[in-house]
């Protein structure tokens, strides 16, 4: 997170929900700050009526865009264009692309090559090329914030259960890069996961942060130490079968 880093966000309305938007652009302040806010699409049509109130609110810029021929998805050529034309004006050091369109693949990882951060925000239906095409990318539906319908909401948004595949990654992680008694530090074993897998957030599991997550795994060990920097503790983890080479 860098709360000094300028954020272009970019919104596909024809193809993300705008019931969260208000948890989209919380989400987003935690990677720096959005100074640029458009959303897309052909606002003559009703399926967009839902976001037009929600557009003063959040101080997002409609841009029209008019489907020129059928078939054709003229919204994603306008904010392909535009995404280049704010990367070359300087202004911004990172991009957040709110989609689940694979369409947008090449473009993130053109702003990628370019040195921007980019965060991809969609629905878990996203194609996995657009997904990995992204630094982070988060899914719509862990931003969902938790209301008193707890069971409605459950029904509707299950918690994904945390798969082999997945412990193997965090296992595989942390020993890439473990010391010789086995610890990593938890901060390089995050960054590294993302790196590896950019939809990976605790979240998806229903843990706020890596560490319960990890805890909650059963396989690994957590060690909270003193930081001579910091009042916040540092967090080392390793395999627990590493215990043994101690």
């Amino acid at each position: 997170m860098n709360e000094n880093l300028n954020m272009a966000v970019l919104i596909d309305g024809d193809n993300i929900p705008s019931a969260h938007v208000k948890e989209m652009m919380e989400e987003v302040a935690k990677y720096g700050n959005p100074t640029i806010k458009r959303i897309y699409g052909d606002w003559t049509k009703p399926s967009l009526n839902k976001w037009k109130n929600l557009l003063l609110e959040n101080a997002i810029t409609p841009i029209q865009q008019y489907a020129y021929t059928t078939g054709k998805n003229a919204t994603d050529s306008a904010m392909i264009i535009d995404a280049m034309d704010i990367l070359y004006s300087g202004k911004v050091n990172g991009f957040c692309l709110v989609s689940s369109d694979s369409d947008f693949t090449r473009l993130a990882t053109r702003l990628r090559e370019a040195g921007m951060q980019v965060i991809g925000i969609g629905e878990k239906k996203t194609p996995n090329p657009f997904i990995v095409a992204c630094d982070k990318f988060v899914y719509v539906e862990i931003l969902k914030k938790r209301t008193q319908e707890k069971a409605e909401q459950k029904e509707e948004n299950p918690v994904d259960k945390i798969t082999m595949n997945e412990i193997k990654l965090i296992r595989t992680t942390i020993e890439d890069l473990s010391d010789e008694d086995g610890w990593a530090f938890l901060g390089d074993v995050g960054s590294l996961l993302l790196k590896k897998q950019p939809n990976f957030d605790p979240r998806n599991y229903g843990f706020e942060k890596l560490t319960p997550l990890i805890q909650s795994i059963g396989q690994f060990e957590v060690d909270q130490r003193e930081s001579p920097k910091s009042r916040h503790k540092l967090i080392y983890v390793r395999v627990k079968e590493n215990k043994a080479k101690r």
